[in-house]
């Protein structure tokens, strides 16, 4: 058993100097997390690195390999071009995107995968995807915290998450199980960000920030204009001045807790 144990770890090393190897030309690397799904994490992950694109140099990496929406979100239909065995991300609003979506046949494929398949798929994602130079990555990663979570935290030196979460208790539970997650990998959590805000569930996410000494880096009240707009393939930082303002304060403070971390 020890020596097996042995063994998976100099794999997994092996895996992450390889890995890292691929993504050495990118400044920094931050994966979007929540503990559950249904709760906005991909339309959070979108309008980060659509502001963050707007000076800077960006890719967007859609990790959650068996139900991707960033194409979806997008309104990207476009498949990868791939030449030489390396994968060319789709370009879209000043953003390099990378999706499985850019590889399936139709968006009703359902991806019937155990646990180690969808890990190595993160995997080839990781190693085939050229993304050239780029101040960053952003990664909308699988909600949850099993296997494919777990492989982008082995295997990509981050440069820390970010958590979004509702005021739901569910939600909040599940929150602090990434938070935990992170923290237990050695991760450097930037913040939690509340998305759907509203007066029905009260101040659980802030409350929870405090509690688990993470920075509330903002809220995103509950409207009909963000989801109208992520439905229609926009982002919403890029047609409603509003949650634009929103997003902006919250990237602010992003890249204050990155930078000092």
């Amino acid at each position: 058993m020890e020596e097996t144990s042995t063994k998976t770890i100099e794999r997994i090393g092996e895996q992450r100097k390889h890995v890292m190897e691929r993504l050495g030309r990118i400044r920094r690397r931050i994966a979007v997390m929540s503990g559950k799904g249904g709760v906005g994490k991909t339309t959070v992950a979108i309008n980060i690195a659509a502001l963050l694109a707007e000076n800077n140099s960006v890719g967007l990496l859609d990790a959650d390999i068996d139900c991707p929406n960033v194409n979806k979100f997008l309104g990207i239909t476009e498949k990868f071009s791939v030449s030489g065995g390396k994968i060319k991300p789709v370009e879209k609003y000043g953003m390099k995107i990378a999706s499985m979506a850019s590889l399936q046949d139709s968006e009703d494929t359902a991806i019937i995968w155990r646990g180690p398949m969808i890990s190595h798929a993160i995997l080839q994602f990781l190693e085939l995807v050229e993304w050239g130079n780029l101040d960053y990555l952003i990664i909308d990663t699988p909600p949850g915290t099993s296997d494919a979570a777990l492989t982008l935290m082995q295997l990509v030196q981050l440069s820390g998450v970010v958590i979004v979460s509702t005021p739901h208790p569910v939600s909040l539970t599940d929150a602090n199980k990434a938070i935990n997650m992170a923290k237990q990998m050695n991760v450097p959590v930037l913040g939690i960000i509340e998305n759907m805000a509203g007066g029905i569930f009260g101040s659980g996410v802030e409350k929870l920030a405090e509690s688990s000494g993470v920075p509330l880096l903002g809220s995103i009240k509950l409207q009909k204009t963000l989801s109208s707009l992520t439905s229609g393939g926009v982002p919403a930082v890029k047609d409603d001045k509003n949650l634009r303002k929103d997003f902006e304060n919250i990237v602010k403070k992003l890249l204050l807790h990155q930078q000092k971390d």
